[in-house]
């Protein structure tokens, strides 16, 4: 299939966060399988200049957006069997950052008409067009809006992707014909409209032909008010149209056996280069270089939702365990001048980074023996796939794609990969945690099982893209040739 890739980030090129990482993961693994793929998303400013420099130029046409008439470049590159399209505008994209800017429904609306205006202009014709998140669901709406008068739109086949339902695209009901040129009835006939306001991402799971996220359990609980931030309705209109793939990690990034940050390589077969990452991420941060004491990480955005409540509430009695504790991260001010209070008071025993370091956290993997992460809600989670490839053994609490990839060691299940609990409540993560802290002090025979099978488990792109391959098989008419 020719399949193309719309997104507002993709890594390696710019990153936010974890739908970056998707994005330059999936359509890699899908021309893997065979598939004729290709990702297109903005020319931002912050792309590195050793991208710009093996990017070509295709050419340069005008996009109307209601009534501005703006120039849209196309440059693109291939790498990794994909082909990467950008689009160029520096009045939009020439901002020092993605996100976060005033006229950002501008600006993407802007980016998703240029992608419909452009599909003349690339290689192949898609047979699917797969859209993430409130910043690409305009496409799946102008595809059903200009099909009725563009012939070659009606055999396209549209997938939107939800990777975190908190944001989703919310403008006054003015920007329907004013700001996205779109005509007022998309609004009047309940499309568009939501609370009183325009709601991209409703249109988009609404007018897709398939609507995703990014695991089977979030998949679930977004039928549930608790989790679907007021979208539960659209979510159960969907219907059998909605459903959840799991993500999964680049396995050669996130490698022990090749990781070039790390100072020693380590396997689930030979782990003893595993102790000498942690004895020099130790020496790295300040801690007392221990090689009993078992070392607990958090890698994470330091907002609620994180679950880093739960943590500050317990902090006192996390450390009474005697365990090291790493903080990675930054994110709500309370929470970053918390912890660094916290470094002064237990110095030598817990380190506060608040920023991010990639390389940093390649290191905190390898070097921890846990991994906590008990967030109230997670869609999917990538760090708890990376810890376990690292072997850090994961801590979650039961939710989203947590509760998918991590399986409760803690009853005597013979394929536990961790430790799991299931309310949102300070003690019951306190309980785990020192449940996590014996067994790492008292069975270590019984601990490295646990730890290995998660370095064993399968978290590659490949099953998730067969899943993705299965679902635009479904929606085209198509199947997979066995020539």
């Amino acid at each position: 299939m020719n399949i193309l890739y719309v997104t507002g980030e993709a890594a390696p090129f710019c990153k936010t966060g974890g739908l970056a990482d998707v994005s330059g993961s999936l359509p890699v693994a899908l021309a893997k399988r065979g598939h004729r793929v290709a990702v297109i998303l903005p020319l931002y400013n912050t792309i590195a200049a050793q991208w710009r420099q093996q990017m070509t130029f295709r050419k340069h046409i005008y996009v109307d957006l209601s009534w501005r008439h703006e120039y849209c470049g196309l440059f693109s590159l291939d790498y990794q069997g994909v082909t990467w399209y950008f689009v160029d505008n520096e009045h939009y994209f020439a901002r020092g950052r993605l996100y976060g800017e005033g006229d950002d429904g501008e600006r993407f609306g802007f980016f998703s008409r240029a992608v419909m205006d452009l599909l003349p202009l690339l290689d192949r014709v898609p047979d699917v067009i797969h859209c993430n998140d409130w910043q690409t669901a305009l496409v799946p709406i102008y595809r059903q809006d200009l099909a009725g008068r563009w012939d070659a739109l009606r055999s396209i086949r549209t997938v939107f992707t939800i990777h975190n339902v908190e944001y989703q695209g919310k403008f006054g009901p003015e920007t329907v014909e004013d700001l996205f040129g779109l005509d007022r009835g998309w609004y009047e006939d309940g499309t568009l409209q939501m609370d009183g306001c325009v709601n991209l991402m409703k249109g988009a799971m609404l007018c897709a032909d398939a609507v995703t996220t990014v695991s089977p359990t979030y998949a679930r609980q977004l039928h549930q008010s608790a989790y679907a931030e007021g979208m539960e309705s659209v979510v159960q209109r969907c219907g059998e149209k909605f459903t959840g793939i799991v993500n999964g990690i680049d396995t050669a990034v996130f490698d022990p056996a090749t990781d070039p940050e790390l100072t020693a390589h380590f396997s689930a077969q030979r782990l003893r280069g595993k102790a000498d990452c942690k004895k020099a991420l130790q020496k790295e941060l300040g801690l007392q270089v221990q090689s009993d004491v078992p070392l607990l990480s958090v890698v994470s955005r330091l907002v609620g939702h994180k679950g880093i409540d739960l943590i500050c509430e317990s902090l006192d009695v996390v450390m009474q365990t005697g365990c090291q504790l790493v903080i990675l991260g930054s994110g709500d001010g309370q929470y970053e001048d918390f912890f660094r209070y916290a470094e002064n008071r237990y110095k030598g025993r817990l380190c506060a980074y608040i920023g991010y370091n990639e390389a940093l956290a390649h290191r905190i993997y390898a070097g921890s023996d846990l991994f906590l992460m008990p967030s109230r809600s997670e869609p999917c989670g990538l760090s708890q796939m990376i810890a376990m490839r690292y072997g850090a053994v994961p801590i979650v609490r039961q939710t989203g794609g947590l509760a998918d990839t991590v399986r409760s060691c803690q009853l005597g299940q013979e394929d536990g990969n961790g430790f799991v609990f299931a309310d949102y409540s300070a003690f019951d993560m306190q309980y785990v945690i020192s449940q996590a802290v014996n067994l790492y002090r008292t069975d270590i025979h019984r601990f490295r099982q646990v730890q290995k099978r998660g370095m064993t488990d399968d978290f590659s792109w490949d099953a998730s893209a067969g899943a993705y391959e299965s679902l635009y098989q479904h929606i085209t008419g198509q199947t997979r040739s066995t020539k």
